[in-house]
């Protein structure tokens, strides 16, 4: 929302509330304190709905009122249900508003009236009546518009300001019946009915033709017909009859739809419609100049306009249809569309349509230039397809780079789609959408807004359309490719995130090694920044341009635990992970990660749903590094043990047995993730975006790479995330065993527990039926299914020529399990 637009709401709501604050107070207040990009859930909203329904006295029907708002697609329904909900749970809110009802609405039981009072009670209802009459009188009725659009301002219509200048049978103008009609022969009975029809059929009141008062301000005038009037005259007169009811309708829609809060749309048509009443008055006109001359009889007046009357029954159709379905914009044009491809067979009454549609459209074409051109939207009365939700402000792109803007900010309304636009609206969206991105990064478009003119062949439109959409979308590919190098921000992304640059990983792991086994309460990040901006310095990543927009980052929860929270969403397990707070007992190894900068309009490729998933990647693969070093660095210790004499030796060959398979395991865990997944996913994503046309296909070629490094990585497979976040745990306390840490955690982890072989056993036990554990969980994973191909890949490499299943499945997985409890 804009400040102007959120400034003028808060001035109208401290004009209805007594609050002492300044609008600008509460401005600076709702800026700083409200999140724009915070939208209400549709279960949040039912929820809402089903508490409101409980408490209102009848609520089905406040069920059946929200369902009809709903289809009705009314704006922002969701956040004023929310609003409701809060009012309704706020106390002090509800006895306000009840006070105000009490002191605005007057009690009717409390006031007592006697016979004295009537002629003081009639008084003022005479004079209220009075007052009634001059601003609401039957004038303002036929030209009543509905509600207006919101934010809309509306200007009193000319013919309720002046009602006797109405063409529409002012009631304020009559003409005064001086001579009976019986007593008049039939051949001078139809001079006059002629000379009636010619007012009659132009809005004015005649002396023997009566038109009736509207009950429905959209419905069909009806006429009286003098009751002494000759019958075969009369039969004539009801035939002529119905072309002074199509001249009302048009005429009504006219004087209505040319006020502006009805939209440019219907100005443009209400604008046509009255250049035909203009003809059909020269028409008109035309036949009195006849019946002046004595050559006009009722029969060659009905012979004369049937042109007319065929025409003017097709425009008065269109009116009505348009009024009683309130439509405005796109939707008016769809309904002159159909009208179009309803008269296929009648040339005269489908140019007709034509003439209609093409005047219609003149001013939504000019918004579909302009926003296919020129990125802009000119739509003041809300009535073009695409609408600007101002959920991101430009100034906020270069910090919060979130998907909002690209997914939210521009939407298409579907009600407001023009039925010929329907095959090409996808394409609409998109065309303005690059051209916006392109101006808000201060370049100029050479490209000049084009006139588009609708016609009954497609092909005029939908190829000027196509036209500018190719130019968009490849003068912003241009920008992202080559300007702003996607390609070389991609590979610097995979540098860190999927530990490409090797001999940085190292560097950094070396230098942040004690830093990353603190807690994550005792780590001061200024410090991991300071190690990581050496590491860069210090290895090859030095030749890296981007490499300063590497930050760190320490997270609240540790990875499973997020994964756990995300997988859940939509489920019933959702509300037990909502609660989940930071904890000071990680570790900071558990809590790292890298985050990455990113300037407009690489935010829209890189933006936080794509950096999370980064990030969920590289912890996992950092983790299995991390632990990776310390198996390595026993080894590197227990290479003392090669000085040690043969009897003294054997005690620690079923130790160096188990660190060997443990090292074994945790490097075929990353050989599986890096080579056998990330990098033939990152092949088969450069050869796609290599061919892309446009920046969506660009972030589908993105988003889908990242979904399938998620799922072969076995982040989004619950079950094989624990296995393996609790098999790397087992290695991480068994080297810190190893390493003489005995440190306290679930399982056989303290060295005074019993002795040094014993220790080992129970590590052997629970570590190989973890694995085995994993094992299984992989091999029942049904083979048919090709999501999963990969993993079978990993199933042989920690199996190798079947070592566990062949020596250790004899034995059973159970008495394994068994086993490590005990």
């Amino acid at each position: 929302m804009s400040e102007f637009k959120l400034h003028q709401l808060v001035t109208n709501l401290l004009q209805s509330l007594p609050n002492k604050n300044t609008p600008e107070e509460l401005v600076e207040f709702l800026q700083n304190h409200v999140d724009v990009n915070n939208q209400t859930s549709f279960m949040a909203v039912q929820s809402n709905i089903n508490y409101l329904a409980q408490q209102s006295s009848n609520p089905q029907s406040f069920a059946m009122k929200y369902d009809d708002l709903k289809r009705k697609n009314v704006d922002s329904l969701g956040l004023f249900v929310q609003l409701i909900h809060l009012i309704s749970e706020d106390r002090g809110i509800k006895d306000f508003l009840e006070r105000n009802v009490k002191r605005s609405s007057p009690s009717c039981s409390n006031t007592k009236m006697t016979k004295d009072d009537l002629p003081q009670v009639k008084h003022r209802l005479k004079s209220a009546k009075a007052r009634m009459s001059t601003k609401h009188d039957i004038s303002s009725l036929l030209n009543r518009s509905g509600p207006p659009i919101p934010s809309t301002p509306s200007v009193a219509s000319w013919v309720q300001r002046r009602p006797s200048m109405s063409w529409d049978f002012s009631s304020r103008t009559s003409i005064t019946t001086s001579h009976p009609i019986n007593n008049i022969p039939a051949t001078s009975q139809e001079n006059i009915l002629i000379n009636d029809l010619l007012n009659i059929l132009i809005g004015l009141p005649a002396n023997y033709i009566e038109a009736q008062e509207l009950k429905d301000p959209y419905e069909s005038r009806e006429f009286i017909i003098n009751e002494h009037v000759d019958p075969s005259l009369r039969q004539l007169v009801k035939q002529i009859l119905p072309l002074a009811s199509h001249y009302s309708i048009v005429q009504r829609f006219t004087e209505e739809k040319m006020r502006f809060e009805f939209g440019q749309v219907n100005n443009a048509l209400a604008e046509c419609m009255s250049a035909i009443i203009v003809d059909y008055t020269l028409f008109i006109t035309q036949l009195e100049s006849e019946f002046q001359s004595g050559n006009l009889t009722l029969h060659k007046m009905w012979y004369y306009i049937q042109k007319n009357f065929h025409s003017l029954g097709i425009v008065s159709d269109i009116a009505t249809t348009i009024n009683k379905s309130e439509s405005c914009g796109g939707k008016v044009l769809s309904l002159l569309h159909e009208n179009i491809a309803g008269y296929i067979g009648d040339s005269r009454a489908q140019d007709l349509c034509v003439t209609l549609m093409q005047a219609a459209c003149v001013p939504y074409m000019k918004m579909l230039g302009m926003w296919i051109y020129k990125g802009i939207i000119s739509d003041p009365i809300h009535e073009f397809l695409v609408e600007d939700n101002e959920v991101v402000q430009k100034e906020d792109m270069p910090v919060d780079y979130s998907a909002d803007y690209w997914d939210k900010k521009y939407t298409i309304r579907r009600e407001r789609i023009p039925k010929f636009l329907e095959p090409v609206f996808g394409i609409i969206l998109k065309a303005g959408k690059y051209l916006n991105v392109i101006r808000q990064c201060g370049k100029s478009l050479s490209n000049k807004v084009q006139v588009i003119e609708y016609k009954k062949e497609e092909k005029h439109y939908i190829e000027a359309i196509k036209k500018a959409y190719k130019y968009a979308s490849e003068t912003l590919l241009d920008l992202v490719m080559k300007e702003q190098d996607l390609l070389g921000r991609l590979r610097s992304v995979k540098h860190y995130f999927l530990l490409d640059q090797g001999d940085f990983i190292v560097t950094f792991l070396t230098l942040c090694e004690k830093v990353l086994s603190k807690d994550v309460a005792d780590v001061v990040q200024a410090r991991l920044d300071s190690l990581l901006d050496l590491a860069l310095r210090l290895s090859s990543a030095v030749n890296d341009p981007y490499k300063d927009d590497l930050r760190t980052e320490l997270l609240q929860i540790d990875l499973l635990t997020q994964m756990k929270k995300i997988l859940s969403i939509e489920t019933y397990e959702e509300q037990n992970y909502r609660s989940v707070k930071k904890s000071n007992t990680l570790l900071a190894i558990e809590s790292f990660s890298f985050s990455y900068e990113v300037r407009w309009p690489l935010s829209l490729i890189f933006n936080k749903n794509s950096l999370a998933c980064y990030q969920m990647i590289f912890r996992h693969l950092f983790y299995c590094k991390y632990v990776e070093r310390m198996v390595c660095q026993v080894w590197r210790s227990n290479k003392v043990a090669k000085s040690f004499p043969l009897s003294a030796a054997r005690q620690y060959r079923s130790a160096f047995a188990l660190r060997q398979r443990m090292l074994h395991c945790v490097q075929n865990l990353e050989y599986h993730m890096m080579v056998e997944v990330i990098e033939p996913h990152w092949c088969v994503f450069l050869q796609k975006i290599s061919k892309v046309s446009n920046v969506d296909e660009i972030l589908d070629c993105h988003n889908h790479f990242l979904n399938m490094c998620l799922k072969d990585c076995m982040l989004t497979i619950t079950n094989l995330l624990v296995i393996i976040t609790k098999l790397l745990s087992i290695c991480v306390s068994f080297c810190k065993f190893m390493q003489g840490e005995a440190v306290q955690q679930d399982g056989p982890n303290d060295a005074d527990t019993g002795s040094f072989e014993d220790s080992i056993a129970k590590y052997d036990l629970e570590f190989t039926a973890t694995l085995m554990q994993l094992l299984d969980l992989i091999n029942n994973i049904d083979r048919k299914d090709s999501d999963h191909d990969r993993l079978f890949n990993l199933l042989y490499r920690l199996d190798f020529n079947s070592y566990y299943t062949g020596k250790f499945h004899r034995m059973g997985l159970d008495h394994l399990k068994q086993d490590a409890s005990g």
